[in-house]
């Protein structure tokens, strides 16, 4: 159980350093250190980031570092899309999406590894509403389906699409992951009740409250390295589980 707690804090971490990555941590610690099953974490996953990165979205806020208009044209399909892939759960196997995550995983890495427009502080020229609405919902799709916050996919669109830079970005990452996990959460409720299974709210409530401790962390440290090192990093940690993930098929 120490390094389920220990992940629990590395959770926080990288949604703290970079405003994405803790729903990628998040499933493997409750799947494969905590026991529990592959649907269970995923809705635990959802409740668990949603959390954090809410808290963990505070700071940028006060900063001036949440964009208001993203939030409403990414977060809010982004909202609906959740829902949906919650809902599309139901019909595969919790081994399937294990499958599809791992999938994501390896995907995510290559994204995180490239260097994004954006980062050196210049923003991209923004983009139509219509491009960044549907990015949202295919975006929180994937948020429902496979318990992701989606960090990882919503950065490069809010540099790319959005016109953000870097800093600004991680900020409005964060409130539109609380925003699309607490969704896809609550419609999985229904889904777990459905199968029959229920949620430890003992683990929810001890991960997330190390969560936030870590994000606290996080954000502090971030703020002294270079998020280009740290997001490689990253990438390369997303590989290693991803590759864990396939190869326990």
């Amino acid at each position: 159980m120490l390094w389920a707690l220990v992940g629990a804090v590395a959770i926080g971490l990288s949604l703290g350093l970079m405003g994405s990555g803790g729903s990628i941590i998040t499933v493997p610690v409750l799947t494969y250190l905590v026991g529990q099953d592959e649907k269970v974490a995923i809705a635990g996953s959802l409740a668990i980031v949603g959390t954090i990165s809410l808290v963990a979205s505070l700071p940028y806020a006060r900063r001036g570092l949440v964009d208001g208009r993203s939030v409403l044209w990414f977060g809010v399909p982004g909202m609906a899309g959740a829902w949906l892939g919650a809902w599309l759960s139901r019909f595969v196997s919790g081994g399937v999406q294990l499958t599809v995550f791992a999938g994501l995983m390896l995907v995510a890495a290559f994204f995180m590894w490239r260097p994004l427009r954006g980062e050196g502080g210049a923003a991209a020229p923004r983009r139509a509403v219509a491009k960044i609405a549907a990015e949202g919902v295919a975006v929180g799709a994937v948020t429902g389906f496979v318990g992701v916050g989606g960090g990882f996919l919503i950065i490069p669109a809010l540099v790319l699409l959005g016109g953000l830079p870097m800093h600004r970005a991680v900020g409005t990452s964060l409130a539109i992951i609380a925003l699309k996990s607490y969704t896809g959460f609550s419609k999985y409720l229904d889904v777990l009740g459905e199968l029959g299974l229920a949620l430890d709210w003992q683990v929810l409530g001890t991960f997330s409250l190390l969560g936030v401790a870590g994000s606290f962390a996080g954000n502090a440290v971030g703020a002294r390295l270079p998020q280009r090192a740290l997001r490689r990093a990253f990438a390369c940690f997303l590989f290693v589980v991803g590759a864990f993930i396939v190869t326990r098929g």
